[in-house]
């Protein structure tokens, strides 16, 4: 994953991730909504083979940067419940 910072502001973080998919954009949109603060977390794919997702960011109350860190520990901290699931199997 390659993490490419496109635009930002006091209250808004435009980013891209290159290499990743649907699957993990909306999981880190889904996180960064449950962020207190977040007003906006949405992305999108212009093509869904070729395509280089494109994340918006807009918080109030907030850093953006601080946002988006929040988001990805709670990814993280699903992830291991997950890995705790599958371990139980």
């Amino acid at each position: 994953m390659e993490f490419n910072i496109i635009e930002e502001s006091k209250k808004r973080i435009v980013f891209e991730l290159t290499g990743e998919t649907h699957s993990f954009c909306n999981a880190l949109k889904n996180e960064l909504l449950k962020v207190k603060g977040v007003e906006i977390a949405t992305y999108k794919i212009d093509h869904p083979l070729v395509g280089i997702p494109t994340f918006v960011l807009e918080t109030s109350g907030i850093e953006p940067r601080d946002a988006l860190k929040k988001g990805i520990e709670g990814l993280k901290k699903l992830a291991k419940e997950f890995q705790k699931e599958v371990k139980k199997l």
